[in-house]
C-alpha cells in the first residue's frame, strides 16, 4: 500500500527538473551595531593620521658625533640635508641618509636615528687604513680598497702588492704575520705576492723574507722560531732569509757571503 500524502509533500520540495530546492534564512543584519563599529574604526584611523601628522614634523637639527680625523661634520650634515629636504621626522628615508653619507671619502659605517621632535641622530664611524695599495690607494683591515686617488698616501703605512683581486688575501697576510712580528721587536714594511703565488715579507730593517708558494705559515713560523734572533742581533748585515728549504734556511749577507744556517 502507498501513503500517497508522504509522495505528495517529497514532490513539493523539488525543484522543476528534478533538483533539491531549500530555503535558508540568514539572520537581520544589526545596522545600528555595524554603524557604531566603523564610526569607531573611522575615529581611530583619525586619531592616527592627527598623531602621524603632529609627530611628523620638519626636520630643524642634525647632531653628527664620531671620532673626526678626516670626515668633516659639515659634509655630513651637507649630505643628510641633500636627502631629507623636505621630509618629516617620520616620513624621512632613514636608508637613504645612511647611503648618502656613506659616499662620503674615508666614511666606513654610519648609524641613522631620529631624535624627537625636530631632529636626526648621526654617528659616523671612519675608515682606518692598514696599509697602501698600489700608488694611491689605501686599505682598511678588511682588505677592502676604500681610497684610490690619494695625492699624499701615508708614507708610514706599509706597502702591499699583489696581482688584482687579491687585496683581501694579501691583507690577512699581511696582519697575521704583523702581530707576531710586533712582540719580536720587528715591523713589516712590504708584503708582496707575485703573479706566481709566491710570497716576500721585507721588513722596516731592510731584511726580505723569502717565504715562496707553499707551506708558507709554516716557513714563516721558522723564521720566527730560529731565523728571528739571527735578525735581532745583526739586521745590519743581512740582506735576506730564504726560508724555501725543507729543513732549514739560508742567510744572504749584505757583503754578498752567503751563510747557510739549519733550522
Amino acid at each position: 500500500m502507498f501513503n500517497i500524502g508522504n509522495r505528495k509533500r517529497n514532490r513539493s520540495r523539488r525543484r522543476e527538473g528534478g533538483g533539491w530546492a531549500w530555503r535558508v534564512r540568514l539572520p537581520a543584519l544589526d545596522w545600528k551595531r555595524w554603524g557604531s563599529a566603523a564610526a569607531a574604526l573611522a575615529g581611530v584611523a583619525a586619531a592616527v593620521f592627527l598623531l602621524r601628522s603632529s609627530l611628523d614634523q620638519p626636520i630643524q637639527t642634525v647632531a653628527v658625533e664620531g671620532r673626526f680625523q678626516r670626515v668633516s661634520p659639515l659634509d655630513v650634515e651637507k649630505a643628510v640635508r641633500g636627502v631629507s629636504r623636505g621630509a618629516g621626522l617620520i616620513a624621512v628615508d632613514l636608508s637613504a641618509v645612511s647611503r648618502s653619507v656613506r659616499r662620503i671619502p674615508w666614511v666606513d659605517s654610519v648609524t641613522v636615528g631620529r631624535s624627537w621632535p625636530h631632529g636626526l641622530s648621526i654617528y659616523v664611524v671612519e675608515q682606518v687604513p692598514v696599509a697602501r695599495w698600489g700608488e694611491t690607494g689605501l686599505l682598511n683591515q678588511r682588505g677592502e680598497v676604500f681610497a684610490n686617488d690619494l695625492q699624499h698616501v701615508p708614507a708610514e703605512l706599509p706597502a702591499l702588492v699583489g696581482p688584482a683581486g687579491t687585496q683581501v688575501l694579501v691583507t690577512q697576510r699581511y696582519l697575521a704575520a704583523q702581530g707576531r712580528l710586533t712582540e719580536a721587536g720587528m715591523r713589516l714594511s712590504q708584503v708582496t705576492l707575485d703573479a706566481r703565488g709566491a710570497w716576500e715579507f721585507s721588513l722596516d730593517n731592510g731584511v726580505v723574507l723569502r717565504l715562496g708558494r707553499y707551506q708558507v705559515d709554516e716557513r714563516f713560523n721558522r723564521f720566527m722560531v730560529a731565523a728571528s734572533r739571527i735578525v735581532g742581533a745583526r739586521a745590519q748585515d743581512i740582506a735576506y732569509i730564504d726560508l724555501r728549504y725543507a729543513n732549514g734556511f739560508a742567510v744572504g749577507w749584505r757583503s754578498d757571503k752567503e751563510g747557510r744556517s739549519s733550522g
